[in-house]
């Protein structure tokens, strides 16, 4: 998070553009355009930078600066990186991920990373054979493949479906990703339940969806955690995800961006064509700015409540909880096997076989909680103690970071805060399942000697950061291609006005800590 500039009122009456939303695409459209030359203001409702890429102290009188939303970075390109001059850097994971499981009463699981040797050992001991292990190359060899066409098209003008099926050149590979049910690639090529669960679960990151429902809304989100970077690779921001934030509101200050906290956008005027202004909201009452264009950096929903229009398309709902932690120690595994500081150091799966992860899929879609919530860990401070205070860091304290998978918000409609306190206990009792303690004996407390744990629904989401129904990508994820109905233009992110666009994460290729979404609609109001 960066220091507020509360001022009263911007610098000037006029600018080229006006971005309303300071999160992290926001950003990234503000320093673009300012390079550009083009006079920009940004307006931002909170005190601070950031939206859902900050880092916090959430825990009293701990020095440690969590990703307390958005945590782990995989879709955001290098380029964005080089032309903006970023002091930024990632940190790659050495393990890929850990699952605990029991296998004939014994404690054990699968270690994917390490090399190609050592994950070939562990799908060995696991399943008894190299088989599960020679499809899993080979799958995830077809993945890259598709990356390495796939995701430098992020940043180009947007291409039609037959235009990226053409780029990807593999018939086999396209309609497993684009045209037939996850499920059906999962099934036909593994066997093992574990295995099965674990390839699934990145088509379920904040995703509600069965590994066979027919809009596809699986595949979609699969497909933008396996692309990232042409590789798929998930990696740690060095400093947590506000040293990112931070890094490029400098950026755009340096290139002559205004950035103005506590200033809530209220409407958005526009003649459609050279002419548009906001009204925001200070503590100091209202104001209005005027400009060329505007940019905005929030859902599509509330884009269109802006501009005096009924959102379209169905609601938003979010399906996920958050929870962040902060550990004296890491928890001894009953798997003795696995070193605790590599099991966490990768994504650590919870309740994540393929039968369990239906079973909770269907469970949540019949208004119940999971029995068995489904859920992944991992360790920041592994890979970057950076977060950690001196005092903390010399403890050997360390982070841990929890997303649950299908908790959609309605869950939570009647009785948000005791359906948070049922599914976090429960959450927390599949982990302890696998661990030779309760993970409340490793917790941290507080200034006020409270344990240092704090968990996030959707509808908490929605109340702090105004996620629609607490989605983490404002919508449901689209296909990296052009829409015939969409409307959305060269970049994939104009309105029905040509001096309005759409630099959110509700924009196609949207989600997750990407920038693409202001990158493009920088460049749309660049006329490139």
């Amino acid at each position: 998070m960066t220091a507020p500039d509360e001022s009263p009122r911007p610098a000037q009456d006029v600018y080229d553009a006006v971005i309303v939303g300071g999160g992290h695409n926001g950003l990234v459209a503000a320093a673009y355009l300012a390079r550009a030359g083009r006079s920009v203001l940004v307006l931002e409702r909170l005190d601070h930078t950031g939206g859902a890429a900050v880092s916090t102290r959430p825990f009293a009188g701990v020095d440690a600066r969590l990703s307390r939303y958005s945590y782990l970075v995989s879709l955001l390109p290098r380029t964005i990186v080089d032309d903006l001059g970023l002091s930024f850097a990632v940190r790659r994971r050495t393990i890929s991920s850990y699952t605990p499981a029991v296998r004939d009463g014994r404690p054990t699981g699968l270690l994917v990373g390490g090399g190609a040797d050592r994950t070939r050992a562990a799908f060995a001991a696991l399943t008894g054979s190299d088989r599960e292990y020679t499809r899993w190359a080979e799958f995830y060899e077809t993945t890259r493949k598709v990356a390495g066409r796939v995701f430098p098209t992020l940043t180009e003008p947007l291409p039609t479906r037959a235009a990226l099926r053409e780029r990807i050149g593999d018939e086999d590979a396209w309609r497993m990703l684009f045209e037939e049910p996850l499920g059906r690639a999962v099934e036909e090529r593994f066997t093992d339940d574990l295995v099965r669960g674990v390839v699934l679960t990145d088509g379920l990151i904040g995703t509600f969806a069965d590994a066979h429902d027919p809009s596809l809304l699986q595949n979609r989100c699969f497909l933008y955690h396996v692309i990232g970077g042409g590789t798929g690779d998930w990696d740690v921001p060095v400093g947590g995800m506000g040293a990112f934030t931070t890094a490029l509101a400098d950026a755009a200050r340096a290139a002559g961006a205004e950035i103005r906290t506590g200033h809530e956008a209220l409407r958005i005027d526009t003649d459609g064509a050279a002419e548009a202004g906001v009204t925001y909201r200070t503590a100091h009452g209202e104001g209005h700015v005027a400009a060329r264009q505007v940019l905005v950096n929030a859902s599509p929903q509330a884009l269109a409540r802006l501009l005096g229009e009924e959102p379209a398309g169905p609601a938003a709902e979010g399906a996920q909880l958050k929870v962040n932690m902060l550990l004296r120690r890491l928890p001894r595994l009953r798997d003795r096997s696995v070193d605790p500081r590599e099991a966490f150091a990768g994504t650590f799966h919870i309740a994540e076989g393929y039968r369990e992860l239906a079973t909770a899929y269907a469970q949540a879609a019949a208004g119940e909680l999971p029995a068995a919530p489904p859920s992944e860990i991992y360790c920041h401070s592994l890979t970057d103690p950076s977060i950690l205070g001196p005092e903390a860091a010399a403890a050997g304290w360390q982070t841990l970071t929890l997303f649950g998978l299908h908790a959609p918000a309605r869950l939570f409609a009647e009785d948000n805060d005791g359906a948070r306190e049922k599914l976090l206990a429960a959450t927390l009792a599949q982990l302890d399942a696998h661990l030779e303690e309760p993970i409340a004996d490793c917790l941290a407390l507080d200034a006020d000697g409270r344990p240092c744990i704090e968990a996030k629904t959707p509808l908490d989401l929605e109340h702090e950061l105004r996620l629609p129904g607490g989605h983490i990508f404002h919508r449901d994820l689209a296909f990296p291609y052009a829409e015939a109905a969409e409307g959305t233009g060269r970049w994939g992110v104009a309105t029905a006005h040509p001096n309005v666009f759409l630099c959110g994460a509700g924009a196609p290729r949207g989600g997750g800590v990407s920038g693409i979404p202001g990158h493009n609609a920088a460049m749309a109001a660049l006329g490139r």
